[in-house]
Order: structure tokens, then sequence, then C-alpha cells
């Protein structure tokens, strides 16, 4: 997914302020549901009558910051599965700019409904299954 860098990203230098990475790989997360062939509505229009009120939720983030991204920049937000557990799916994120890394993070999202972590749902798992196979296949 890209993303194009505006001034409201930038700090006082005209440099992305470190916590819009955050928002970037926010957009690039909820575009990895969408290339599963889902999404936020779809979920919650497909999900069961006791999961009322689910969501994603993220439970943990690494983060290393390498390189700045400017004013205008366009950066490509790569989001790819790494592992997927019971209630949760650990997602390997890059910021990227051309063949520039500007940032890499490892986040962990929970499926939540109810307050209490669940497990995802069986098509949507079947579908990261499927990405984190895919992944292995690539590297």
């Amino acid at each position: 997914m890209q993303v194009r860098v505006y001034f409201e990203d930038t700090d006082f230098s005209q440099i992305v302020y470190h916590a819009n990475y955050l928002r970037f790989m926010e957009r690039g997360r909820t575009n990895y549901l969408r290339l599963l062939g889902t999404d936020h509505r779809q979920l919650f229009e497909s999900a069961d009558n006791d999961r009322s009120g689910f969501a994603f939720v993220v439970r943990s983030m690494k983060i290393d910051y390498f390189k700045p991204a400017y004013m205008d920049d366009v950066i490509d937000v790569i989001t790819a599965p790494h592992e997927i557990k019971g209630a949760s799916i650990t997602l390997l994120q890059q910021c990227k700019r051309g063949a520039d890394l500007l940032v890499e993070a490892s986040v962990r999202v929970a499926f939540v409904s109810a307050g209490k972590a669940q497990r995802i749902p069986k098509s949507l798992r079947d579908a990261m299954e499927a990405g984190v196979r895919g992944a292995s296949q690539v590297r």
C-alpha cells in the first residue's frame, strides 16, 4: 500500500513525525484484511451473534527506525503475516521509500470480543495461514 507524506505528517523540520508511522501501519493492517478478501465491515456483518463488538487490538509492537521520510515522499507500507495463534496474529510491517527501509515493526494483534480474547474465525484464520505459507515461500 502506498502512502504520500503530507505536511500534516511531518514535524517542524518536514521529516515524518515518528508516531505517524503507527498511523501508516494501521492503514496497512486494514488494507491487509482487504487483500485477504474481507474488510472490517464484512467482519462485523459475518460475525456470530455471540461475537458482537469484536475488534483486532494491538497487543504489542516492536519498532525500529532506520531512515527518515520527508514531505512529499511516497512510502510503501508492506504488511505480511508471520505467526498465527488461536486468538492473535503477528505481522511484519515495513515502511520503504524505493529500496530504502525506513521503519520495520513486528506487531502482534489480538482478536477481542466483550473485553476478552477470542479465537480468530476459521475463514479468516485460513486466509491468514495461506498468507504465512506464501510469505515463507517468497523468502
